[in-house]
């Protein structure tokens, strides 16, 4: 029997791509994906530092609390010293459980994308008229709060319905980051036009590594650097997108910070005028420019 087909994009093997460069001449485009999230307490979903018990589970609600009110604070003295631009993946409910804290990425400048209402939930259960209404609220309030609307969207729980592409073009977002199948944005077909997928990481992403496969700092740190190396050296025959995704929670924690600190410091170090440190969102702008 036939596989059964997603029809968003088809089979495109990377080597036989169309060659471009990203500003300046640059191979490889290298991001921070800061996931800023808040949680219900007493219900919803949630990583979990331990198993959970029974409602209300204490133990892990102040855990992830802890990356609001503490961790991410820290993570941006880092990112401030090392003059790292990020994307700040903002659950829109944030503004009023933890006010300052996307405030504090504004401030920097960097970009504000859209990452739901909040972690306790999943769109992709939702029927689309419900959905709809998710991805509108959220969309709202970050408009609201940030004087224009976000670019890029990723789903709670990186959740989509079948229905999620058509949903965010329809709602006016360039990209999306749910997909993790690519070194290189892809276009999406959606029922009213397309929409680009920016490649969002689910390796170099302290959630399954730390919470899932339960590696700590010290490993992640090293799998950051690996890949550098080896995604540097592959840019001279492609251009790629490497993307390093962030929780406060995890790697806010000062027996994590330190091995963060020696990632991305050593990426600033090793890097050459063939690394652009930048935003998703930036990504997607150039290469929608490209005309590809």
């Amino acid at each position: 029997m036939p596989l059964t087909d997603h029809g968003r994009y088809g089979f495109s093997p990377i080597p036989q791509r169309p060659d471009f460069d990203w500003p300046g001449g640059a191979r490889l485009a290298v991001y921070i994906g800061m996931n800023l999230e808040v949680f219900d307490f007493g219900k919803g979903l949630g990583a979990e530092l331990a198993p959970g018990g029974p409602q209300p589970d204490v133990l892990n609600y102040a855990w992830r609390d802890y990356g609001n009110r503490v961790g991410v604070w820290r993570m941006l003295d880092l990112f401030d010293r090392l003059d790292l631009p990020c994307t700040a993946l903002a659950n829109s409910a944030l503004y009023d459980a933890a006010p300052g804290v996307i405030e504090a990425f504004r401030a920097r400048g960097d970009e504000i994308a859209g990452h739901g209402r909040t972690n306790s939930e999943r769109q992709g259960t939702l029927d689309e008229a419900a959905e709809a209404a998710l991805i509108a609220q959220a969309t709202a309030r970050i408009t609201q709060e940030e004087g224009h609307a976000p670019k890029g969207w990723l789903g709670p729980w990186i959740s989509q319905s079948a229905l999620t592409p058509d949903l965010l073009a329809e709602a006016g977002y360039d990209y999306l980051l749910d997909w993790c199948h690519d070194d290189q944005p892809v276009w999406m077909r959606t029922r009213g036009g397309r929409i680009l997928s920016v490649p969002y990481p689910q390796e170099l992403n302290d959630i399954p590594q730390i919470v899932g496969r339960k590696r700590e700092g010290v490993d992640f740190a090293d799998m950051i650097l690996d890949a550098f190396d080896v995604m540097l050296a592959e840019s001279a025959r492609r251009p790629l997108v490497m993307g390093i995704a962030l929780h406060a929670y995890l790697m806010g924690h000062p027996h994590r910070m330190k091995h963060l600190d020696r990632a991305l410091s050593g990426l600033k170090s090793r890097a050459d005028g063939r690394v652009w440190f930048t935003t998703a969102g930036a990504i997607s702008d150039h290469y929608r420019s490209l005309g590809l």
